[in-house]
């Protein structure tokens, strides 16, 4: 395994504040070229852990490497290659877009004067504005386009929806996509905005309360996740014990049952379905949203 097949990894990584475990031993690979979303409720970690493995607070165990450099090591020639965009992203507000572009430019080596031209009219920013009256949509555009300018081998973005409208969003991500489809930049960006991550991302992880649940490719979780509803020949008066673990969220309303199958399959599934549900009449499975997924597993959890 190299820098050149995982950008990110991340081993044990643990944060604790006042003893409370905002992050507890992540260990995560993000393979390179993926958009890899990491998503969960508000005040999961997402947040502590972009923080940790990018050394903006040192972590209270584990390591991480970040294009091959131990996270505590990483310098200017590491950053020049990491793009970073942040809800709570501090900006020198007293410079214009154009005076800031242009005084980052010096930093990068790999600093592209057309694409970052063609962001800045295709985002409509303001040169002459500064950024202190820009718009809160706006402000994060500039700060996508003046860290995508220089054509990261990594971009990471923690929260970059948050607050901004519709249409915003959307000239947001396809900004994002467009630029980055032109090389091999790896894109690992944070949300809770579950519908905008599933729309675009290869790879997902799930982070609650400072644990990853799963990492996977996208495709491979909606493919095991269905909404089963089972419809029997008669009704119950309740459910069978001991149902399997992978079957979240059982609900039996007379003849019918449903539940959300984490580790659907097309044949193992209702073959398990009729050894507990031997007067089953019909079985259907519906794929699910990854919101459903989530809301699931969070339901689960919470129990």
């Amino acid at each position: 395994m190299t820098a050149t097949d995982y950008p990110i990894t991340c081993d044990g990584l643990s944060k604790k504040y006042r003893g409370a475990d905002a992050l507890e031993g992540l260990h995560l690979r993000v393979p390179a070229g993926s958009i890899y979303g990491l998503v969960g409720p508000n005040g999961a970690g997402k947040t502590t852990a972009i923080q940790t493995m990018m050394n903006i607070v040192r972590p209270t165990r584990g390591a991480a490497r970040i294009l091959g450099t131990d996270s505590r090591r990483l310098g200017p020639d590491d950053f020049a290659r990491i793009g970073y965009v942040s809800e709570n992203q501090q900006m020198p507000d007293w410079m214009t877009v154009g005076y800031f572009m242009n005084y980052l430019k010096p930093f990068y080596p790999t600093w592209d004067d057309a694409l970052a031209n063609e962001m800045l009219r295709g985002f409509d920013l303001p040169l002459n504005r500064n950024l202190s009256q820009l718009s809160r949509g706006m402000r994060m555009k500039a700060s996508l386009a003046s860290s995508l300018a220089y054509r990261p081998k990594l971009l990471i973005l923690d929260e970059p929806f948050s607050g901004l409208d519709p249409a915003v969003r959307d000239e947001f991500i396809e900004g994002m996509l467009e630029s980055a489809a032109g090389g091999d930049t790896t894109i690992f960006i944070s949300s809770h905005d579950l519908a905008e991550i599933e729309s675009f991302a290869s790879h997902v992880g799930y982070l609650e309360r400072g644990r990853l649940q799963f990492s996977e490719e996208m495709s491979s979780l909606t493919a095991r996740f269905r909404e089963v509803v089972v419809t029997l020949e008669a009704p119950l008066t309740e459910l069978p014990r001991q149902l399997p673990a992978t079957w979240l969220r059982p609900q039996l309303a007379a003849s019918t049952v449903r539940f959300a199958a984490s580790d659907f399959d097309e044949e193992r599934t209702p073959a398990e379905i009729r050894q507990f549900f031997a007067a089953a009449r019909d079985i259907s499975a519906a794929p699910m949203a990854l919101r459903e997924i989530f809301v699931a597993l969070a339901r689960r959890n919470a129990k």
